[in-house]
């Protein structure tokens, strides 16, 4: 996608093809910045502390970091000891482990002198299959949103709901949830998207939306707690989301507070997709309240928030007592029945284990 006149994916291999350049998302939307990592653990920081974040491009960077690891030392231990300091670092995203278990398997039967070049060969070539997939779930999106404009009055926008960012800097480029949208805008047909905040982090609220006016989307930023209320007064005509994680049978592991959504939409009569790529479908996985494992972060992430002040400061500021604790699960499960539908690269599946096993028979 376009910052200013230019075009940016969210992370590229630097000049001297060793470091990577990202986006540091943790100054969006009052500055972009670009920083330059050129280590594994410099990559396991950008990934803990959300430097980068989004399961597509958790799984990239860490590709990355791989090819950097083996740059050093190629050995097997090497590559065991980088999987599991990176693996560590996000647990709830399966493109993170999805990505550091094909470099492995990738690099493993190859003999050491030729693990680095192929590393990063390998890491390029994953961010490059990231931007494919995102198109390809774009147009199977767009033909939704296609159905829904043609029952609305001309002109009159196909309303949207979003939570938290499954965008372009949750990925390579495009994004997921997103890439339907974009591609609508493009097609010349009329969409307006109401954005969630997304509280904690408000990744809708400095993420999406930022998003959203460079690429010239109409939007408006809501409150998490709204969307429910839309959906009542028949304002919202069809939910997107991304995924961290989708189980084989079909439940959906997102941003805390999908869930909430889902049963409004549900209670609603309001459609409810899931845009993934399948590298973020855990085939080992049925159950996902029972099995996924839901990533507790920091309670600052909940009591303090970032902001940009008056005076043009970016500041960090307390919206609670200091003496009151604060919990932080980052995800939460939404159970299959409440899916309307997963949009994948190949096409929109029903979200259940034979839905799955119909657009991805490979897998059966």
């Amino acid at each position: 996608m376009n910052v200013g006149d230019r075009h940016y994916r969210t992370i590229w291999l630097s000049d001297d093809k060793r470091s990577v350049e990202i986006i540091d998302q943790r100054w969006l939307p009052h500055d972009f910045r670009i920083e330059k990592i050129g280590t594994v653990a410099g990559i396991a920081t950008a990934i803990r502390d959300m430097w980068v974040r989004g399961a597509p491009l958790i799984g990239v960077t860490a590709a990355y970091g791989v090819a950097m690891q083996v740059a050093d030392d190629p050995s097997d231990a090497a590559l065991d000891v980088v999987w599991e300091t990176l693996h560590e670092t996000r647990p709830t995203a399966i493109n993170l482990r999805w990505a550091l278990d094909e470099m492995r398997r990738f690099l493993k039967p190859l003999p050491h002198e030729r693990r680095a070049e192929a590393a990063y060969r390998r890491a390029g070539e994953i961010a490059d299959e990231d931007v494919g997939l995102n198109r390809a779930i774009g147009a199977n999106g767009l033909e939704i949103i296609k159905a829904i404009a043609a029952r609305k009055q001309t002109g009159e926008p196909v309303n949207i709901l979003t939570h938290c960012n499954a965008g372009w800097l949750a990925t390579v480029d495009y994004g997921t949830a997103t890439a339907p949208i974009y591609l609508a805008t493009e097609a010349g047909i009329p969409v307006h998207v109401y954005v969630d905040e997304t509280r904690p982090r408000n990744q809708g609220a400095q993420l999406t939306a930022w998003e959203m006016a460079g690429h010239g989307v109409p939007h408006t930023l809501i409150v998490d707690n709204a969307g429910g209320h839309l959906m009542q007064r028949g304002e919202i005509d069809m939910v997107i989301v991304g995924t961290d994680r989708t189980t084989a049978d079909g439940d959906v592991c997102n941003k805390i507070g999908t869930y909430l959504k889902a049963l409004a939409a549900a209670d609603n009569d309001v459609p409810f997709y899931v845009a993934l790529p399948s590298p973020t479908i855990d085939w080992t996985v049925h159950d996902g309240l029972a099995e996924i494992p839901i990533e507790q972060r920091s309670a600052d992430e909940v009591s303090l928030v970032w902001g940009k002040t008056a005076s043009g400061e970016i500041a960090q500021v307390r919206v609670s007592p200091e003496a009151t604790p604060a919990a932080n699960p980052a995800f939460d499960v939404t159970p299959a029945r409440l899916v309307t539908g997963l949009i994948t690269e190949r096409g929109v599946a029903k979200a259940s284990r034979d839905g799955l096993k119909a657009m991805f028979p490979e897998r059966g």
